[in-house]
């Protein structure tokens, strides 16, 4: 399976394709990956992102690409890794396009997404705890944090969001 494409007022969700890796590397090379497991390697980055992308065919889901005006701002998607609990809700922007509600606005769109196509009732973040940004954006999507819920390491940060609302 391949991702199906998603719009939104300002955005085009779409299946990754390599030229996205670029994007990746260049933020797992960076000091803003500590929240994700970094910095890594290009070799170690690789293996996350493609990993990532590969759970399309595996799973039926994954991470969208997104594009803004055809220049891509990030990633938006469900990533369910081994060590997961659950699929999770998570989200990736380039520096340039940081603060511009692009996360916000695609996360909504795979929201919406994963009711139509699955039609769960709940999808979780999992944020690091020093994660301040990630944790606020998913407070602003509605969410709610539940201590009680699983998450990856210890002391996670996981956010609830009830899907039951889109359509």
């Amino acid at each position: 399976m391949i991702a199906p494409t998603l719009h939104t007022e300002r955005l085009t969700l779409r299946m990754p394709v390599l030229g996205d890796f670029e994007h990746r590397a260049a933020f797992y090379a960076s000091d803003r990956s500590v929240w994700e497991g970094g910095p890594l390697s290009r070799v170690q980055a690789w293996r996350v992102w493609a990993s990532e992308v590969g759970q399309w065919p595996l799973m039926g889901y994954g991470p969208f690409s997104v594009d803004a005006g055809g220049a891509y701002v990030g990633e938006v998607g469900i990533y369910h890794a081994a060590d997961y609990p659950a699929p999770e809700l998570g989200w990736f922007v380039v520096p340039a396009a940081e603060g511009r509600g692009y996360a916000r606005e695609a996360a909504q769109a795979v929201m919406a997404w994963v009711r139509r196509a699955f039609g769960w009732d709940t999808i979780t973040n999992i944020i690091d705890p020093g994660n301040a940004r990630s944790i606020a954006l998913g407070l602003r999507l509605g969410g709610r944090i539940d201590a009680a819920q699983p998450g990856i390491d210890p002391g996670d940060v996981v956010i609830v969001h009830d899907l039951r609302g889109f359509a």
